[in-house]
């Protein structure tokens, strides 16, 4: 019989040290492949705690990605899934720089956007 984990005790594990994702109801310690992944640690480390099913099948898993996957599980979900980022690291996680860099990148593209507006708003009305 498999190990059932709650969302809650998912959650914990949402850190580069210890990482927990949810995928089709199986829960996977994917901790030892984070250096191994082809896409990078970023975007595991992004789903880090929560349920990454939507992710994983928007990216189109190959069959051996699939297949290698299995050894990682170590149990079923019971109960909902963990669909929130643990507020652990929303305030203090390692990951906290992605985040505002994020930020930064969006408010990068509004200046010059803003500023070619003022320019088209002032040729228009001389």
């Amino acid at each position: 019989m498999s190990k059932s984990y709650t969302a809650a005790e998912i959650r914990k594990h949402s850190t580069r040290e210890d990482i927990w994702v949810v995928i089709h109801g199986k829960v996977y310690d994917i901790t030892k492949f984070l250096d191994e992944h082809p896409g990078g640690e970023e975007v595991l480390l992004e789903h880090a705690g929560i349920n990454a099913t939507e992710a994983f099948e928007d990216i189109g898993h190959s069959e051996d990605a699939r297949d290698l996957l299995k050894q990682y599980e170590i149990g079923d979900l019971e109960g909902a899934p963990p669909t929130s980022i643990p507020r652990r690291e929303e305030t203090d996680g390692e990951h906290a720089h992605l985040r505002t860099k994020q930020n930064n990148s969006s408010l990068g593209f509004l200046i010059p956007l803003a500023f070619a507006a003022a320019i088209v708003a002032y040729k228009w009305y001389l």
